[in-house]
């Protein structure tokens, strides 16, 4: 994965012939470009981050702050815990804490404050091998047993513009399913499929 170098500017290089109108443009792109790093550079950074959750299968809503003063927010992560749960079992599992870091960086990208609208979080093994079992097209080894992929949706987003975003953040594997109407993302290896 790429890792965009800081932007640094120095009082030489302004005297070099920097104006300030340039100065001001490579400032716009710095900041552009903090929008689009990587979630382990985002990790690090001291940014306060929310998350908003709409179940579509419980109807339950939630929107919370998850990052504060430099570390994740113990409460906010059990509440997300809870809101992504295997609906069908009840079961809870602990949501990697990088998928969240992955929504807030799409989310940033795509300059929406609409919550995600959320088709599957957590899926426990034995909601998995009945999915296998009906047909339903889901890996035997899916992330979604570890906490570590949703299936979503953007009520004020076109899928394919959704799942173009995604795409293009290179942060883990990522889903085009159109004829269920969402996009899977991961935090696994970085790959894509239809």
């Amino acid at each position: 994965m790429k890792v965009n170098k800081p932007c640094v500017y120095s009082v030489d290089s302004v005297r070099k012939g920097l104006s300030r109108r340039r100065l001001l443009q490579a400032g716009a792109l710095c900041s552009v470009s903090l929008a689009l790093l990587p979630r382990e550079v985002l990790a690090r950074a001291n940014v306060e981050r929310t998350i908003s959750l709409d179940n579509l299968h419980t109807g339950e809503s939630l929107k919370t702050l998850f990052w504060q003063d430099g570390r994740y927010v113990p409460d906010a992560l059990q509440e997300i815990n809870h809101v992504l749960r295997d609906y069908r079992t009840d079961e809870v599992k602990d949501i990697d804490p990088s998928l969240l870091d992955l929504l807030y960086v799409l989310r940033k990208k795509l300059e929406t404050s609409e919550p995600f609208g959320v088709i599957s979080g957590y899926r426990s093994p034995a909601t998995n091998a009945m999915l296998r079992k009906a047909g339903h097209h889901v890996a035997k080894h899916s992330y979604h047993m570890k906490g570590m992929a949703i299936d979503i949706r953007l009520p004020d987003y076109r899928l394919a513009d959704l799942h173009r975003a995604a795409l293009s953040l290179k942060a883990g594997g990522v889903g085009y399913y159109p004829a269920s109407n969402f996009v899977h993302v991961d935090t696994g290896p970085v790959r894509h499929w239809s």
